[in-house]
């Protein structure tokens, strides 16, 4: 909360205030969450902190091969159940290629036990310790496979030399073994502070009983009741939702601020005051990685739970989990206040990472308003701006995708210049490249499959192997027209052959240039769009200038050496998208068609011959 982090935190205007009162966006399943963020200005890149260095000279040790994470799922991924291989078996076969373009970590889904066994994204948490090896909620496996599965995914993603991000989802509980009758007091969803009916307490059925029997004490015998929760949804004495919080128990107050205390979220809330869940955690985290080659967490809600059990897990990671100062982690804290999350990144010793909520929404705003968007705002007051080394930036999750409650859309023209930005520029985070940008969505239902990057994934692959092997050394930033935008990086001799880059990108319909300046060590090179989509050749000239241009139908364009290190190995790259055979099954049922047309044409042909009259 900004107290907690000393931020001023002004009350909002009455006209604001009002939106936010009446606003209905949402978490998942959580109940209303405004998001009327931030609650301070926000503030213009130019009075931003500005996070540019320069390329280390000769003399420093050489950078270090980009790092790129894959966010290995979307919301409306198939569950092993209704696919031929599990989810774990598809990403492990997916390992080599993924590898080979420069992926380094692959975010996972929550591999924990869900209440919905066989269809949970995970995220509907029931068991920690459970990651697909027992009986529980009608299945041994989650929806994305077997435990025996999993370890193999990360054996071979050590093997490549690619991290894994485990999902941990430790901020509430559902799919309890069994009821309790608890006394309560029901608060206003909109206003967790404000409690209805007269702050009468009175008894509620509240499933927070956890035995975990199909476990039966393996690895942890802890049980969970409601001494270790602070509130629930559901009253099943009165088969009621609400927001009910449990006798005895307040709110965290070192949470987000959001819905007057954001403590709550959703299903059976975890009181991280408790020492006993303090302890599970604990343990838990430290037990994981006997069981998994991990190399780190992504962290699920963290705006929801105590800001100083945060920092003492982040603290206990360190000192006690084998390889933890290692661990690459980073949080979701929703919120489009950059200042308040630089705060929460200090706050945490810069051991946590962030994802860019901030610049997410500005790829959304700025995408949807086509020629009238101004390209020049696209970094305005983004996270990276603030903590570029504590930072992740994303252009799409399975949050944000289609028909989720914090769904924020990119116009399909503009996904390719919304990754260009995350994947090229230097001091811009950890980029996180979406699954269904790769591999197409279900989100129109199991029947109606929607194609990556508008029918052309290699678009991506280009970008985020042009990453891997050029994205290096100084930038040189050309963002002061309105409709046209670019930046150059020039290049590192340890990478690529030394080759860099010319970035540009428009949101209009004529042909833009920008002449921008890529260094003198590129003088007489003809360089060409990798991406191919824009035909020519620019000539480097003695001073090491450029006349980039980018096609005139919105369009993106990154124009590197025509002879630079592995130019072959971009342009003739060919990404295989089709993991689920959806296009492979239309050619098949292209062809037998064709075929059974020609058939019948034949038929007709001789029919008819065989009646024509002798002349």
């Amino acid at each position: 909360m900004s107290t907690f982090l000393s931020l001023p935190n002004p009350p909002l205007p009455p006209p604001l205030a009002a939106l936010s009162r009446a606003a209905t966006r949402q978490e998942p399943s959580s109940g209303h969450s405004t998001n009327i963020r931030p609650l301070r200005h926000r503030l213009p890149p130019s009075s931003c902190p500005n996070p540019l260095i320069l390329s280390p000279p000769p003399s420093d040790p050489l950078p270090k091969q980009n790092e790129t994470i894959f966010q290995s799922f979307e919301w409306y991924t198939p569950p092993s159940s209704t696919t031929p291989k599990s989810h774990w078996s598809l990403l492990t076969t997916l390992l080599p290629s993924l590898s080979q373009l420069g992926i380094t970590k692959i975010w996972i889904p929550p591999a924990c036990k869900a209440a919905d066994a066989k269809n949970g994204n995970g995220y509907d948490i029931y068991d920690l310790w459970d990651l697909g090896e027992f009986e529980q909620k009608g299945s041994t496996p989650t929806k994305w496979g077997s435990k025996a599965q999993l370890e193999e995914l990360c054996r071979v993603a050590e093997g490549r030399g690619v991290k894994v991000l485990f999902d941990a989802v430790l901020n509430h509980k559902t799919g309890a073994d069994y009821k309790e009758r608890v006394k309560a007091k029901k608060v206003d969803p909109l206003d967790r502070n404000r409690e209805l009916d007269g702050g009468e307490v009175r008894e509620i059925e509240s499933w927070t009983g956890f035995t975990f029997p199909g476990r039966g004490g393996r690895y942890s015998g802890r049980e969970w009741d409601r001494r270790h929760f602070t509130g629930v949804d559901w009253d099943d004495l009165t088969r009621e939702k609400g927001v009910w919080k449990l006798g005895g128990k307040e709110w965290c107050v070192d949470v987000d601020e959001e819905v007057g205390n954001y403590d709550f979220l959703m299903f059976a809330d975890v009181d991280h005051r408790h020492p006993d869940v303090q302890q599970d955690a604990f343990d838990w985290v430290k037990w994981l990685p006997t069981q998994l080659k991990i190399g780190g967490l992504r962290l699920d809600a963290i705006k929801h739970y105590s800001f100083q059990f945060q920092k003492r897990l982040l603290s206990h990671i360190d000192d006690n989990v084998e390889n933890g100062k290692d661990w690459f982690i980073v949080g979701e804290y929703w919120r489009e206040d950059s200042e308040f999350l630089a705060k929460y990144i200090e706050y945490m010793d810069h051991r946590i990472s962030l994802f860019d909520v901030p610049l997410c929404s500005n790829l959304s705003k700025i995408s949807m308003a086509g020629e009238r968007g101004d390209l020049r705002d696209l970094f305005k007051d983004a996270l990276c701006l603030w903590k570029p080394n504590n930072v992740v930036t994303f252009v799409v999750n399975h949050d944000t995708q289609q028909g989720q409650s914090l769904e924020t859309p990119v116009a399909p023209w503009f996904l390719p210049h919304a990754y260009t930005l995350i994947l090229l520029r230097a001091n811009t985070g950890v980029p996180c490249v979406f699954w269904s940008d790769l591999y197409g969505s279900f989100a129109s239902g199991p029947s109606s499959f929607i194609p990556p990057m508008s029918g052309n994934p290699t678009l991506l692959a280009r970008l985020i192997l042009i990453r891997k092997l050029y994205a290096y050394g100084t930038q040189h930033d050309l963002f002061s027209h309105q409709h046209c935008v670019g930046f150059t990086r020039e290049g590192h001799s340890a990478h690529g052959g030394g080759a860099g880059l010319a970035a540009v990108m428009g949101n209009q319909w004529g042909l833009s240039k920008l002449k921008m300046y890529v260094g003198k060590h590129h003088s007489g090179e003809k360089w060409i769009d990798f991406l191919r989509l824009c035909p020519g050749q620019v000539m480097i000239d003695d001073e090491g200038w450029g006349e980039f241009p980018v096609s005139g139908n919105r369009g993106c364009s990154v124009w590197v050496s025509e002879t630079a290190e592995g130019k072959d190995e971009v342009i003739n790259l060919k990404f295989n998208s089709d993991i689920y055979r959806i296009e492979a099954e239309m050619n098949r049922r292209q062809s037998m068609f064709e075929r059974r047309q020609y058939e019948i044409e034949s038929m007709s042909r001789r029919a008819l011959a065989s009646n024509l009259p002798t002349v």
